[in-house]
């Protein structure tokens, strides 16, 4: 029998983002379920589904909500918070780096590092220096991985990546899917990972 698994659909600039990252990794080896982590750009499908940008920053009223809902998940995870100086802060090259590494096991280890600079010290995290501070910090050759993230091949990738996100119907992150079954939204994580250990099929004896 295949190991249960689900598809981790995540944004590097998205705050909700932050707290899956910071936790799927923990749940899912507990549960015993595989992830197959997707990053990907929100922006572009929000540009085209005709949205001036996420939604709380759009409407002041829903930011205020957003941001005091982040300081209560963050003190129910027990994860670091500083509310973002700059929101959305750029992510593209920290983003390419997260697509160049889709195979590697350092992968959720480089998507923790960028959420905790952006969101637990409330640092920049695309520029050159700031990516090469991060994988430096990891052991990992810095240099050798910006100019390979920044390679047209690489740059497709992420694109092609985008897009098979708005192939799926993704408009949010973060985004889990269990087969075809979405869940959206970090307080649906444990629903996905609850779904991949039972799929629906498998319910009530069937």
């Amino acid at each position: 029998m295949p190991r249960p698994s689900l598809d981790f659909w995540f944004d590097l600039a998205s705050n909700y983002s932050y707290l899956s990252v910071m936790r799927i990794a923990a749940l899912t080896a507990r549960s015993g379920v595989d992830v197959h982590w997707r990053p990907f750009l929100l922006g572009p499908i929000l540009d085209a589904l005709g949205w001036e940008g996420p939604p709380f920053v759009v409407q002041k009223e829903k930011g205020a909500y957003v941001w005091q809902d982040m300081r209560r998940q963050c003190r129910k995870y027990a994860l670091p918070w500083q509310q973002p100086s700059e929101f959305p802060r750029r992510t593209v090259l920290a983003t390419r780096i997260a697509v160049l590494a889709v195979d590697e096991p350092w992968l959720p280890d480089w998507c923790r590092a960028v959420m905790m600079r952006n969101y637990g010290d409330d640092r920049e995290v695309d520029s050159p220096e700031a990516v090469a501070h991060m994988l430096a910090a990891l052991g990992l050759p810095a240099q050798r991985l910006i100019e390979e993230a920044g390679s047209e091949a690489n740059r497709l990738r992420l694109r092609e990546r985008t897009q098979a996100a708005r192939d799926l119907g993704i408009f949010g992150a973060p985004t889990f899917f269990v087969g075809d079954e979405m869940f959206w939204g970090n307080d649906r994580l444990e629903d996905a990972i609850e779904t991949a250990l039972c799929p629906p099929q498998n319910r009530d004896g069937a």
